[in-house]
């Protein structure tokens, strides 16, 4: 069977586009990237990608200022000419356009630092800490045009521990990302997340997620 062709679209360092290379070197795995795609050509994702092999590009919107639907289109050439089936957001700070986000219907996902619907937007790390919620996590989703919104597909929750800081905090929600983002990947590419409405339907046992490191309190 045929793997499933991943498009990375990254603006930064590419942590958890590393945790997809690495969950797609194994053998079983059933997706490939086919495509790192970049808006910044400094990136250092493009360099992680370059050095396992995969396709890259950069489509920078600084060089079609004020004309955000040539960046979109210009991006969305590049997907499709790659064969991309699937577009995983990863760390990519643009926001997208409802036309970008209609061209990919249910085959666009992100990963946010947030237990979705709590703490969209911004700085979730600081508001968890600020509201007092003991527990704190990830999501995966699909995208749709508002912002942090759409179907769910996985989630991971880490606990937040006395003495918590920020930084600490992003650093147990950051390691659940990089299980949770290819766990989330593996069950679309294995056709069993589907959407049906406004909720994600999983098909089947659902794969353990591996275990999250949780401090000792």
């Amino acid at each position: 069977m045929s793997k499933l062709k991943l498009g990375v679209l990254i603006s930064g360092r590419g942590s958890n586009l590393q945790a997809l290379i690495d969950a797609c070197a194994a053998p079983d795995f059933p997706a490939e990237i086919a495509l790192v795609l970049s808006n910044k050509a400094d990136a250092f994702g493009l360099e992680r990608a370059s050095a396992a092999g995969i396709a890259t590009a950069v489509v920078s919107h600084r060089d079609y200022p004020g004309d955000k639907p040539a960046f979109e289109a210009a991006m969305d050439a590049r997907l499709r000419e790659a064969g991309v089936e699937l577009v995983c957001l990863a760390g990519f700070m643009r926001l997208l356009s409802p036309w970008f986000v209609g061209r990919w219907q249910d085959a666009l996902i992100n990963i946010h630092p947030s237990l979705l619907p709590s703490f969209k937007g911004l700085d979730t790390h600081e508001r968890a800490l600020a509201t007092g919620v003991r527990f704190h996590g990830c999501t995966v989703h699909h995208v749709r045009p508002a912002m942090d919104d759409g179907p769910i597909i996985a989630q991971a929750a880490v606990p937040v521990l006395p003495g918590d800081d920020a930084q600490r905090l992003a650093d147990r929600v950051l390691e659940a990302e990089h299980k949770l983002y290819p766990h989330a990947v593996r069950l679309i590419a294995e056709g069993r997340a589907r959407v049906d409405g406004d909720l994600v339907r999983i098909d089947g046992p659902v794969p353990e997620l591996p275990t999250i490191l949780n401090p000792p309190l």
